[in-house]
């Protein structure tokens, strides 16, 4: 399964079932899990350590040094899940002493050609990457985001589970869960599609619809949306965790 015109470092782990194809280099401290399929012309530097069935495409660039000047060869490292799709020319960089020294990816992720995810980012699973959609470093990105082709997030930023970001959007503040997000980085409603899809009934849809309004179109100070939207939450598990996000949020979120 492994291409003799691949180079395997000797002390990389290689579970059985992986493919490995022509001119790849698999670097030491690699590991790669059971049914996984490494395109040709793959690199993979470690410390990097990744799960079952992933499959990355040819010229893919997974666990390379950071690029931040601050890095000075320090000891940080990669973590990729299991059912991750990474297509053609993709690069993901290992993490910083800065923040926790790794970057680290989830489960059945689908990340399409010359996507960048920067160092020390923490993505959920059951994302979507369109293709050129990037990531500054220490971006956190919740479940089932979508991120349009050409998007862009602004390092430290976090995005919550279920938004979903127009084309060519370049994000500079926190986006809560279940937004939708226009090319010029402003709200616009929510993710109603994506939720349906998801299961969303037409109830919990409208309830999310009222705690936007509420956020967005009421014309209320932040201070006074949180106060509104603490009282909804108490009675609906979806507007909780909508307004623990904000509660929590270390940036200013999109208004």
């Amino acid at each position: 399964m492994i291409d003799p015109r691949a180079v395997v470092d000797p002390s990389a782990r290689v579970d059985e079932g992986v493919s490995i194809g022509p001119y790849s280099i698999i670097g030491p401290e690699v590991q790669i899990g059971a049914g996984s399929c490494i395109g040709p012309h793959v690199v993979i530097y470690g410390p990097t350590r990744i799960g079952r069935n992933n499959r990355i495409f040819q010229f893919a660039s997974i666990g390379d040094i950071p690029q931040d000047k601050k890095y000075q060869g320090e000891r940080t490292r990669l973590e990729i899940g299991d059912d991750n799709t990474i297509r053609e020319c993709v690069t993901i960089n290992r993490g910083t002493v800065q923040d926790e020294g790794v970057t680290r990816i989830g489960d059945r992720n689908w990340i399409m050609a010359y996507v960048h995810i920067a160092h020390d980012c923490i993505l959920g699973s059951d994302i979507i990457m369109a293709n050129q959609a990037t990531l500054g470093g220490h971006v956190h990105v919740s479940d089932f985001v979508i991120m349009g082709g050409f998007s862009g997030v602004h390092q430290f930023c976090r995005i919550g589970v279920h938004a979903f970001l127009q084309h060519s959007a370049h994000v500079t503040r926190d986006i809560p869960p279940y937004v939708l997000v226009g090319q010029d980085a402003r709200p616009h409603g929510i993710n109603s599609e994506g939720l349906r899809r998801r299961g969303f009934n037409a109830e919990r849809r409208t309830a999310l619809m009222r705690a936007y309004r509420v956020l967005y179109r009421q014309g209320l100070r932040l201070e006074e949306a949180r106060e509104l939207l603490a009282e909804m939450a108490r009675e609906n598990d979806d507007i909780d965790l909508f307004y623990r996000f904000i509660e929590s949020n270390a940036r200013s979120i999109i208004r």
